[in-house]
């Protein structure tokens, strides 16, 4: 089969995933090698489905590079955590590996997973079998395959919570790739297959052509931001039970400075799906897509443009006929907002829930803060509790009788309650410097700062408490999901970014971009003249990002071949 393939029309990664023996490569050796702190290239590709991903130190490159030594190589560890929950035990263990071989802090991400950062490669095998002790994994959280699948984060707000985050189970062990090799390099077992066309049903040998992710949602609220998902699914409540889902399709985020044919994309309604219909039903979606999307251009990879270049009419019909039966037809539902709902909520069981504001979703100590510390006395207290992590970077202690005790500890380390502006409660920002290497300019690091700077224009303006979306990346990649933000930031270059107005607050718009490779002191001059005709001109209710389109700051971007940085 392998002469069969003309390598030289695909993207040299198909080529790397087809030798890799199910994802083995040449991990074991690459591991095993004392003369330098990487991996193999070819591994640095392949570990990425083993939820890994090599890094180094930016911020000492240049130094090392004078001094003639290596970059200062380490690892970032995503583990999957299928809906976000973990139990105490869980938390704990994260905490403690976090101090013994990574960078002391935990990096809570936009799709509900935990992230180590800085673990170098010799501690490498031994977290990952840590993380393993409490029943989590890495596999799948990284590579070309499904990702960790995303619900609805706070079980007190819809009864409908439990069904929704084993339904994220159930679809993430459906989609998770069958191949031993994970259990082989990292918890040593060796595991017996009975013949190679079983090792992987789904995926197959080159599995997809890009990530894929799934995101499910309880309408009134839009916390997965169901749009930007390459598969969604929109709880539908009637008479108090789950009818079933709406299905959307083709949403994603990712694009590249200079490169019109890539944008971000929402995704489409396609129909609706009964709750025993949903692993059929995503498991035909991801093998249209394994089969049809795009393998010579990764740029071009993902299912949105799959979508655009087949046409929806020709995917909705292509789903349909693989299923066997057609997708009924949409059912009505409404979301009024996306982001978290913070502070305390009782739920329907009488449990209590509290949603709690982190910073770039780094779980860490500082000397007015002390949130790692904190939570981890939560998780030797509170055991009946839950860890819940959002899609925004956020943590819910969840399902708890125990609120005095958790409100004690909270307060002592100066953790809540506190006073958030609307702006900073609807912050998000990738890690970008100085460990990613696809950043061109600061994000996580830097947008508290900024935001602190923009809150003092809001308060002259009476705006401190309206909630706005904003939202920062370090690159155009999307991880943070700046396109759906009333104000979006995406770093072109240290120090500079491109500025974008009128998303919403419903994750149901793109935004569009306003103005180029601004300062910071630009960013602020750029604003203010716009929150002071917001103050004294928005209508009642009226969100900042509806406010600039009325108000003709931008127009609307009405679908993502319309996207244009």
């Amino acid at each position: 089969m392998n002469q069969q393939i003309d390598w030289s029309k695909l993207s040299q990664l198909e080529k790397i995933k087809y030798d890799s023996n199910y994802l083995r490569g040449t991990l074991t050796d690459s591991l095993g090698d004392p003369v330098t702190g990487a991996i193999a290239d070819s591994d640095t590709q392949i570990s990425k489905f083993h939820g890994i991903y090599q890094q180094f130190d930016r911020d000492t490159e240049k130094e090392r590079k004078r001094s003639k030594l290596e970059p200062a190589f380490f690892f970032l560890i995503r583990v999957r955590l299928p809906g976000g929950i973990a139990t105490p035990q869980q938390w704990l263990q994260m905490d403690e590996l976090a101090d013994r071989y990574a960078n002391g802090t935990l990096k809570l991400t936009t799709r509900q997973a935990f992230q180590l950062h800085g673990v170098i490669k010799k501690n490498l095998k031994t977290t990952i079998q840590g993380i393993n002790e409490v029943l989590l994994d890495t596999i799948a959280a990284c590579g070309d395959v499904n990702r960790n699948v995303m619900s609805h984060a706070n079980p007190a707000e819809s009864a409908l919570h439990a069904q929704v985050y084993e339904l994220a189970g159930e679809i993430s062990r459906h989609l998770t790739p069958q191949t031993p090799a994970y259990h082989e390099i990292w918890l040593d077992k060796q595991l017996l297959v009975s013949s190679k066309e079983e090792i992987e049903p789904i995926y197959g040998r080159t599995y997809l052509p890009r990530k894929f992710k799934i995101g499910i949602a309880i309408p009134p609220y839009n916390d997965v931001d169901v749009f930007s998902q390459d598969l969604g699914f929109i709880a539908i409540e009637e008479k108090g039970e789950l009818a079933g889902f709406n299905v959307t399709a083709g949403g994603g985020m990712g694009s590249t400075f200079g490169n019109p044919n890539t944008y971000p994309r929402l995704g489409d309604v396609i129909g609706f799906c009964r709750p025993d219909q949903v692993l059929k039903v995503a498991e035909t979606i991801v093998l249209i897509q394994k089969e049809y999307g795009n393998r010579q251009d990764r740029k071009r990879a993902r299912l949105k443009y799959t979508i655009d270049d087949h046409g929806l009419e020709w995917f909705k019909q292509e789903v349909n006929k693989r299923l066997g039966f057609e997708l009924e037809s949409p059912r009505s539902f409404r979301f009024i907002r996306n982001g978290d709902r913070y502070g305390w909520k009782q739920g329907t069981d009488g449990k209590w829930s509290l949603n709690l504001f982190v910073e770039g979703g780094r779980v860490k100590d500082t000397p007015s803060l002390r949130l790692k510390t904190a939570l981890r006395e939560v998780a030797q207290q509170v055991t009946d509790a839950k860890f819940i992590l959002t899609g925004n970077q956020n943590l819910i202690i969840a399902n708890t009788d125990k609120k005095e005790t958790v409100a004690k500890i909270l307060k002592k380390h100066n953790v809540w309650p506190a006073t958030l502006s609307g702006l900073r409660k609807n912050s998000i920002a990738c890690v970008a410097l100085n460990t990613c290497g696809l950043a061109f300019a600061e994000a996580e690091r830097y947008l508290p700062a900024l935001v602190g700077k923009i809150e003092s224009i809001l308060k002259e303006y009476d705006l401190l408490k309206e909630e706005i979306v904003i939202r920062m990346t370090g690159c155009p990649n999307g991880c943070g999901r700046p396109y759906l933000a009333e104000i979006g930031l995406i770093g072109k270059s240290v120090g500079h970014y491109n500025l974008y107005l009128g998303g919403n607050k419903k994750g149901t718009r793109l935004n569009t971009l306003y103005r180029e490779t601004l300062t910071e002191d630009e960013i602020l001059e750029t604003l203010k003249p716009i929150f002071a005709d917001y103050a004294k001109n928005k209508k009642s209710g009226e969100g900042f990002g509806d406010f600039v389109i009325r108000k003709k700051y931008v127009k609307e971007t009405v679908q993502g071949k319309d996207f244009r940085h």
